[in-house]
């Protein structure tokens, strides 16, 4: 029997978790309030317009790649530790991003901000998942952080728009300290010091080596083969020095006494559904997001305020329906509130596969911000709570860092092809037509063959989810074999 908490301790879990979100809403935003502010960072800095590329790429490679590494630091060190030791380097990097005086130290503070987010990311999902117990308060928590989750890029969008018009793109970055240090002060007051119950403090070495530096290639090279084409030299050997270095950590893994990723975890079907899942949602979100943002500038010609300002619909959407979708999953379960929700963002790409090129927002974009925003609400939770469902408390972080990387590894090779597409759609449309491939007709249609791609990834998302998530009625059997295994 689980003793009844007291309205103080209560309380408490509540300001802890609006800890957490805060801290996780700030690392997500970053991803995509940079977007809006490039231009005046290129300008202001003397950019070139091939390096300009590195301002999102060094964030990416440093976050992407390290993220499984924060997340088993935490279960050794601490969470709460890592969890502050990301805010303090989150916070401090940010604040040099924005005193960033040349083009090259722009770069190296962004590459220092993507390994702070590396360390809080996952440290603040296990903090989460140690806070509440599995079940319905978990899904109730995890509600709210999937609201912050899945709302983060478009509100990135929003306020990058509004402080580089109206302040500078210094402020997209010197918001982080405030917000960063007012978090590192409340964190000895509302949450507590976890780590993994382990007989050992062993820590994976020649794991974290291999699979962080084969992360970070991987990420780099779906980087340049946008630029330099999938069958360059180039992206070849820097694709196959990835898979190498992937390999040998998964050997390494397989014989290791304290592995970094424990690979046994991956018999529990529901998280690694998941985690193929979240790869394809993190594909198709980070895609959608760009292209949609060339498409409201380049086409429709909207400033960077009035870009955000379209996005509002999108993140509203997606908070609503973020908390509603923690009830629907304790009423039909994760399978089902997730089919749910990717259908709805199908349906959403397949009426942005319709823009035209004299679009018009509330006929053209409106209704399918509202429902693709309403899928993804519906889409991260469940599968967010999928991906912990029967998972140790000794391997909450690493969980938290694996999910975390597979919506990042996703979103990067994602927009890596989506932009492979969206070039080749208009030069195929404009050598049949006899127009410029920068022509408005060659774009255009190059955006709608991307949207057409990422509705396929996300049909092929709805098959992993019914095929390998179970029903809600084994999920309930589930879970109360293993509330009966604890309690004894």
């Amino acid at each position: 029997m689980i003793p009844t908490l007291q309205p103080a301790s209560q309380r408490r879990r509540w300001s802890a978790l609006a800890l957490i979100v805060t801290a996780q809403f700030m690392v997500i935003l970053d991803v995509a309030i940079v977007n809006v502010a490039l231009p005046s960072i290129k300008t202001d800095l003397g950019f070139s317009q091939t390096g300009l590329q590195w301002v999102i790429t060094a964030y990416a490679i440093l976050f992407g790649g390290a993220l499984l590494l924060g997340g088993r630091l935490a279960d050794l060190l601490g969470r709460r530790r890592l969890f502050v030791a990301g805010l303090a380097l989150f916070a401090a990097s940010s604040l040099l991003c924005g005193l960033a005086w040349s083009s090259g130290s722009l770069i190296g503070f962004r590459a220092l901000q993507g390994l702070g987010g590396a360390l809080l990311a996952p440290a603040a999902l296990s903090l989460l998942m140690t806070t509440f117990a599995e079940g319905r308060e978990r899904n109730l928590a995890l509600g709210i952080y999937g609201a912050a989750s899945g709302s983060g890029a478009a509100a990135g969008v929003l306020l990058g728009g509004v402080l580089t018009s109206y302040f500078g793109w210094s402020w997209i970055f010197f918001l982080n300290v405030p917000v960063g240090a007012a978090a590192i002060a409340l964190t000895p007051f509302l949450l507590r010091e976890s780590r993994a119950d382990l007989l050992h403090r062993h820590f994976d070495l020649a794991g974290a080596a291999t699979v962080t530096g084969g992360l970070m290639l991987l990420v780099y090279a779906l980087t340049r083969a946008t630029s330099d084409g999938w069958s360059s030299p180039v992206t070849l050997g820097l694709l196959g020095g990835a898979a190498a270095l992937i390999a040998a950590f998964l050997t390494i893994e397989s014989r290791s006494r304290s592995p970094l990723l424990p690979l046994r975890i991956f018999r529990l079907r529901a998280l690694t559904a998941a985690n193929v899942t979240m790869a394809l949602v993190g594909a198709v979100t980070f895609s959608e997001f760009f292209v949609l943002t060339l498409y409201v500038q380049d086409v429709l010609h909207y400033s960077a305020v009035q870009s955000g300002v379209a996005f509002v619909a999108f993140a509203l959407a997606v908070v609503v329906t973020s908390n509603l979708a923690q009830v629907v999953v304790g009423r039909a379960g994760v399978r089902t509130t997730l089919t749910i929700g990717l259908t709805m963002a199908t349906i959403s790409l397949a009426l942005l596969a319709r823009v035209p090129v004299d679009g018009h927002y509330f006929w053209d974009l409106f209704p399918a911000f509202v429902l693709g925003g309403a899928g993804i609400g519906f889409s991260f939770v469940p599968v967010t709570i999928a991906s912990l469902t029967g998972v140790e408390r000794s391997d909450a972080g690493v969980a938290s860092g694996l999910v975390n990387t597979s919506r990042q590894i996703g979103g990067a090779i994602g927009l890596a092809a989506i932009s492979t597409v969206t070039a080749s759609a208009a030069s195929s449309y404009a050598h049949a037509h006899g127009v410029s491939a920068t022509s408005l007709p060659a774009t255009v249609n190059g955006f709608q063959m991307s949207f057409d791609v990422l509705g396929g990834l996300l049909v092929a998302a709805i098959v992993v989810a019914v095929a390998f998530l179970r029903p809600a009625r084994e999920q309930v059997e589930e879970a109360e074999v293993t509330e009966l295994r604890e309690a004894a």
